[in-house]
């Protein structure tokens, strides 16, 4: 942050009954009204360099009859009230001022006001802080932004302000700027990143300064970021990602506690800020993640955003949804945020369903959606296991009604099913037998695991029909096992056996062959020795 430094006299500035002074031996002349503050001061240094007020004291209008008395005027509509006019009160007294990015807006706002420019006198405050403005607040980043903001907060797109554009136009052209030109400092506090260890400037640099602006600001910043269309979507995202969560908190609670309710102005400013955002995300698949879609459909729901809004998000994050975790699902009740609004939830499951409507003809892409729809199964039966804990007051027909969202051919496995029929009966000890078999039907015990299977023989919460139909399950797969093991031993002997016949003929032929070469050879020897004799 740069700073200038104007004037070198000490402050002699003071305050006395509600009364702004200077401490001098020459009386005051003039007295300045601004709000409920009177500021008691000198007309020579001030008309000086005033140009409006030498109009005014100079006007036939003003009370001339009696010159004994100071002159007396009201300033209200200054721009930045109080400060801003001492600030240019104190430069006509020469006393020492700092301006930075955090009072340049007020002080140059009201210089012009005051009309202290280079026709009323050389050198005057509103020529020094354009010169400021120029060569120092638009070459910095976070210079800009404040400036920006405060700029904006004052006067917003007004003409004559001549602040916002030109700030606007900075801070776009060094998002754009290549990582390499990136000199300035930032703000960037991701969890786990630390500057010592990164050499490289993260792409996202810039995401968390602009997340400060005002969002009629930072709206038009990403628009015009993204025409340039040299940013990839994934960063667009990133930067949506990071201004909602500063600004939109996220209304899931786990504790168990009830959050006081947020004041309507609140509210209606959150909607304006989660619409905006959800007409900014870019349409390109993998720019924002699905976790990020589901937090703003939890806030959507729980400030009561527009229909089409929430009907886009549930659209967009159902796409994703094999990317999402079981509490990414949990969405809280707008009337009641300590409940869940299970409704939401199963529309968003079946905007994913909604893809495997058509069969896809190439087999890898059959095989990338079957593996999200076990994916997505696995994801659900654990988000019903979390509901069957937390939601009391949930009834069997309702449970089963969102167990039986998933079609049957999405389970591969029961196991998770299982675990969340097993948590609902556990939470709602006054179950009928009746329901507790209807939910138990929905278990086919063939897609149990051994494990699971063994734990659920054990369960004193199952129905008596479903152990019989475990152990049934249980002693075919051990029959079949035991089979198996019979088949594979039989195979194993009758291979032993051939390989021992095979190897038999070639080992009595080694042991026979030998005594039969010997006597051969001794017989020719018998027969040579004869014939010598």
């Amino acid at each position: 942050m740069k700073y200038m430094n104007l004037g070198s006299k000490p402050d002699i500035f003071y305050t006395e009954e509600a009364i702004r002074s200077v401490l001098s031996e020459v009386p005051t002349d003039i007295i300045i009204q601004i709000n409920n503050t009177k500021y008691h001061l000198h007309k020579f240094p001030l008309l000086l360099k005033c140009g409006l007020l030498q109009q005014t004291c100079s006007s036939p209008s003003s009370p001339t009859d009696d010159r004994a008395l100071p002159f007396s005027l009201s300033l209200d509509d200054i721009p930045g009230g109080q400060q801003a006019f001492e600030l240019c009160a104190k430069f006509c007294y020469g006393i020492s001022i700092d301006i930075s990015a955090h009072n340049f807006v007020p002080a140059i706002l009201a210089a012009r006001y005051l009309k202290m420019t280079e026709s009323v006198c050389k050198g005057n405050l509103v020529n020094k802080l354009e010169s400021f403005f120029e060569s120092c607040i638009l070459q910095g980043w976070r210079d800009s932004i404040v400036a920006l903001q405060s700029a904006w907060q004052l006067s917003g797109w007004a003409p004559e302000n001549r602040i916002v554009q030109p700030c606007m136009d900075s801070i776009v052209e060094k998002i754009l700027a290549h990582a390499s030109q990136v000199t300035w400092s930032y703000t960037y506090t991701r969890p786990g990143y630390t500057k010592k260890q990164h050499n490289s400037v993260p792409k996202d640099w810039w995401t968390e300064d602009i997340s400060d602006l005002d969002l009629d600001l930072f709206r038009s910043i990403m628009y015009t970021v993204r025409s340039t269309k040299t940013q990839p979507p994934a960063l667009i995202g990133e930067a949506l990602h990071v201004y909602a969560c500063k600004h939109l908190p996220d209304p899931l609670y786990t504790d168990g506690s009830r959050p006081e309710p947020e004041p309507e102005e609140t509210l209606v400013k959150q909607r304006r800020i989660l619409e905006s955002i959800a007409t900014m995300l870019p349409p390109e698949p993998g720019s924002v993640t699905c976790r990020f879609l589901l937090r703003l459909l939890r806030v959507a729901n729980y400030i009561g955003a527009s229909s089409s809004t929430k009907a886009e998000l549930i659209k967009q994050s159902g796409r994703q949804l094999h990317e999402s975790s079981e509490k990414d699902l949990l969405i809280p009740s707008q009337f009641d945020p300590t409940t869940y609004d299970l409704g939401v939830t199963e529309a968003v499951l079946e905007g994913f369903l909604g893809q495997f409507r058509r069969r896809p003809s190439d087999p890898a892409e059959a095989r990338k959606m079957g593996g999200a729809m076990e994916r997505v199964a696995t994801i659900f039966d654990a988000f019903l296991e979390i509901v069957a804990r937390s939601n009391l007051d949930l009834s069997v027909s309702r449970f089963i009604d969102l167990a039986e969202s998933l079609p049957e051919i999405a389970r591969k496995q029961h196991d998770g099913l299982y675990r969340a029929i097993d948590t609902f009966l556990k939470e709602h000890a006054e179950v009928s037998k009746v329901e507790r078999k209807q939910l138990c039907r929905l278990i086919d015990c063939r897609k149990l695991s051994s494990e699971t299977r063994a734990e659920a023989i054990c369960n004193d919460r199952m129905p008596l029909r479903t152990i019989v139909q475990l152990l049934f399950v249980e002693q075919e797969r051990s029959a079949a096992s035991n089979a198996l093991n019979i088949s594979r031993t039989v195979n194993q002997v009758a291979r032993s056996e051939q390989a021992s016949r095979e190897r038999g003929p070639q080992e009595r032929g080694e042991s026979t062959g030998l005594p039969a070469m010997s006597r051969s050879l001794s017989v020719s020897k018998a027969n040579q020795v004869g014939k010598g004799g």
